[in-house]
């Protein structure tokens, strides 16, 4: 999986690597800037073959210092380069100031110094014939909301201007005004077409509003190694995608997964969490309807098999069978039946995925929940079932940020995780999975993973079915979360649009078939 770092780990590891003599700020410093100017060029070819206009934003920090050797190397490549310094030239990091200096000698006539950037400068820094506008003014330093002159960058006004003048905008690292750690926006936040960042990817870059400003997110090495670490967050992709048993195997051995309907009229979310299970690959799937639900659970189901469960000693007399070896509770379920069924199911410490109603049913008695649950279980919450079950870690999420870094839902997740004690996968399209050692991954469907007809009815409960199935075949929650998590997006960028949920269990053949498992 690839590595996805805080500012702060981020500092760590250049810091690591100047006191170790392995490289040196400058150097650095000089890595990051024509890591850019690549990036710009393979992003843009048509503009390596002209001597455009560029205006570079520097800001009072190390951001700024890439600044000013980007701006050295478009002059060298010929482009027309303007710079303004936000701050005073005196104050910037010495690594920063020699760049500055190195650009001051040979550009005294195109370099203006803002001290205050505030709104009472009287002109934005572009005019509109410029080809390049580079932001290097905060990058993923910022502590504190994005204001001032600059900050105009941000406006609606300006954005469209920028647009229309054909203005390609290029953040170093990260968009100004965007947390690095959360991907939320600290007052204002300038987006970017383009944002090149350095050695992997910030968390801001694929959670919160970040890959709604960052527009095209490059990473380039500067040449730093890192140690592993199991408390860095991940971003989950094919390499996770494990083939799980041998081709050998009987179904008995790929498990056999339980799924409890609603009642009469209400069962189509526990079907769809059971086609998903199935087509996953566990062995056997049965659904636990309620009497009343049999006829027409019947009517729909083939390959899977149905058991009545109408209370929680029918479910204890079922669980009996020990090759029941995973177990789904909510989609449609209800919540009186949910009230009664959860707390059996988790006392056979079986895999367990709660979702939907399993979950609401406990939003005011989250406690009882906790003390139920045990480390085989995943939780699936979307937003509003996660502020029921979290309303202190849900407020702290959605309170508006006044400093940086701000708290993110990978915090979120992760304090969930710890106070459930078992598997949090915290949906959105920036999935967040944590497990209650600090083990975190990301699942994003952003960028080039988009599939935004995700967003249909029934999605969330063929997921569940996913983690259900994987969990029968005997994969660990945590690894079960991020492999269901990953399928799913992968299964509807598979189908495209017009996607509706009985698709995505149909689609697990073909994308199988794509990764040769």
């Amino acid at each position: 999986m690839t590595d996805v770092l805080t500012a702060a780990q981020m500092r760590a590891v250049e810091q690591a690597a100047i006191q170790s003599g392995e490289a040196l700020g400058l150097e650095l410093m000089e890595r990051a800037g024509r890591g850019v100017v690549e990036a710009i060029f393979e992003e843009w070819p048509e503009l390596a073959k002209t001597s455009g206009k560029a205006c570079v934003l520097c800001g009072p920090g190390n951001n700024g210092g890439d600044g000013f050797v980007i701006a050295r190397l478009l002059q060298e490549w010929g482009w027309n380069v303007d710079v303004v310094l936000y701050g005073d030239p005196q104050k910037l990091p010495s690594d920063a100031r020699k760049n500055f200096e190195r650009w001051d000698r040979v550009n005294t006539t195109n370099i203006r110094s803002i001290v205050s950037g505030s709104a009472a400068d009287d002109s934005l820094p572009f005019t509109p014939d410029i080809d390049l506008l580079i932001d290097g003014l905060f990058g993923t330093g910022l502590t504190r909301p994005f204001e001032g002159v600059f900050s105009r960058l941000a406006n609606t006004k300006t954005k469209a201007a920028l647009q229309e003048n054909g203005t390609r905008v290029v953040a170093i690292d990260i968009p100004s005004g965007l947390c690095a750690d959360s991907g939320r926006v600290l007052g204002a936040a300038i987006a970017a077409d383009l944002t090149v960042t350095f050695h992997d990817r910030k968390l801001g870059h694929v959670i919160g509003d970040g890959p709604a400003n960052c527009g095209v997110v490059r990473t380039k090495s500067i040449g730093l190694n890192r140690e592993n670490d199991d408390q860095v967050v991940k971003l989950v992709s094919q390499a996770n995608i494990k083939p799980g048993k041998k081709k050998t195997d009987h179904k008995y051995s790929h498990g056999h997964a339980l799924v409890f309907s609603g009642a009469a009229g209400k069962t189509g979310a526990a079907r769809l969490a059971a086609r998903g299970a199935l087509r996953m690959g566990a062995g056997l799937v049965t659904l636990a309807v309620p009497p009343s639900a049999q006829l027409e659970v019947a009517a729909h189901a083939t390959a899977i098999m149905l058991k009545p469960v109408k209370e929680a000693a029918d479910l204890t007399e079922a669980l009996s069978d020990e090759r029941l070896n995973a177990l789904c509770l909510g989609p449609g379920l209800g919540i009186e039946r949910a009230r009664g069924l959860v707390p059996a199911a988790l006392e056979a410490k079986r895999a367990t995925v709660l979702d939907a109603d399993a979950l609401t049913t406990f939003a005011d008695d989250s406690f009882t929940l906790f003390s139920l649950l045990h480390e085989d279980c995943v939780l699936t919450p979307h937003g509003g079932e996660f502020a029921r079950l979290f309303p202190d870690i849900f407020e702290a999420l959605t309170a508006a940020p006044s400093r940086g870094p701000a708290y993110s839902k990978v915090d979120a997740t992760r304090n969930a995780a710890k106070r459930a004690g078992c598997v949090v996968l915290f949906k959105g399209p920036d999935t967040i999975i944590a497990a209650p050692d600090g083990r975190c991954a990301i699942n994003s469907a952003h960028y080039e993973r988009a599939a935004p007809w995700l967003a249909t009815a029934g999605s969330g409960d063929v997921l569940a079915g996913f983690i259900t199935g994987l969990l029968a075949r005997g994969f660990d929650p945590m690894q079960a979360a991020e492999m269901a998590a990953w399928l799913h997006v992968e299964c509807a960028r598979s189908f495209g649009p017009g996607l509706i949920a009985e698709d995505l269990p149909e689609q697990l053949p073909t994308v199988f078939k794509k990764l040769d498992i």
